[in-house]
Order: structure tokens, then C-alpha cells, then sequence
């Protein structure tokens, strides 16, 4: 199996879209709402799990969560398509802003805002 690409998933989804004309209705708006939606599901899988059970669930409910993060996956790649946003390039800049309010030194194991640090 070849390595798949977000830019893959992202051309896929278009052609999937394009086949039943539902480009019409993937505005950046509807998507975004779409987005929360499947994240909400995702969490939903995790509502009345311990910590430990969220830690390693059942193989039922890992397949279910499986399902909710792909939801989760194509709504996030679409909304970027849309947007000519690169959801990698936006997730790594994210991580270096972070570093900068988040240092090592400061946020090392606690879960406080860096406001706070």
C-alpha cells in the first residue's frame, strides 16, 4: 500500500463531492458546523468512560471512535481544501507558537494556561 497524503484525501474527497454534486453545500461555514458536529460524536464516545477505559477502550467502542476521527479527518481536510489551508503547515506553525507560550522550564507537567505560568 502506498503512503496516502492529506493532499490525497483532499483530491478524493473533491471527487467524491463532485459525483453527487455536494459541492453546493460545503461552504466554509457548513463545514465548520459539520466539523463540530463529528467532534462532538468523537467525544461522545468518551462521555461515560474512566480515565483508564478512555486510556484502552473496548474493541467495539475503538471501532466506533475509529469511524468518529475519520468524520473528524474529512470535515478538517475539507474545510482546509476550501480555505487553501494546509492543515500540516498550520498544525506545525501551531506548535512553535505554542512552544513560545508554553516553555519546557515553565509548563513542564502542569496542565495550567500559560497565562498562568
Amino acid at each position: 500500500m502506498r503512503d496516502r497524503s492529506i493532499t490525497d484525501l483532499a483530491e478524493m474527497l473533491r471527487k467524491f463531492a463532485n459525483e453527487r454534486e455536494w459541492e453546493q453545500f460545503h461552504s466554509p461555514k457548513n463545514l465548520a458546523m459539520a466539523l463540530t458536529v463529528e467532534t462532538a460524536e468523537l467525544l461522545e464516545e468518551f462521555q461515560w468512560l474512566t480515565e483508564q477505559q478512555s486510556r484502552q477502550p473496548e474493541q467495539e467502542c475503538l471501532a466506533r471512535i475509529k469511524e468518529e476521527i475519520g468524520d473528524v479527518m474529512i470535515y478538517l481536510v475539507l474545510l482546509s481544501d476550501h480555505l487553501s489551508i494546509d492543515p500540516v503547515a498550520a498544525a506545525f506553525e501551531k506548535i512553535e507558537k505554542n512552544r513560545e507560550k508554553y516553555p519546557a522550564n515553565k509548563a513542564r507537567g502542569s496542565a495550567k494556561k500559560y497565562t498562568e505560568l
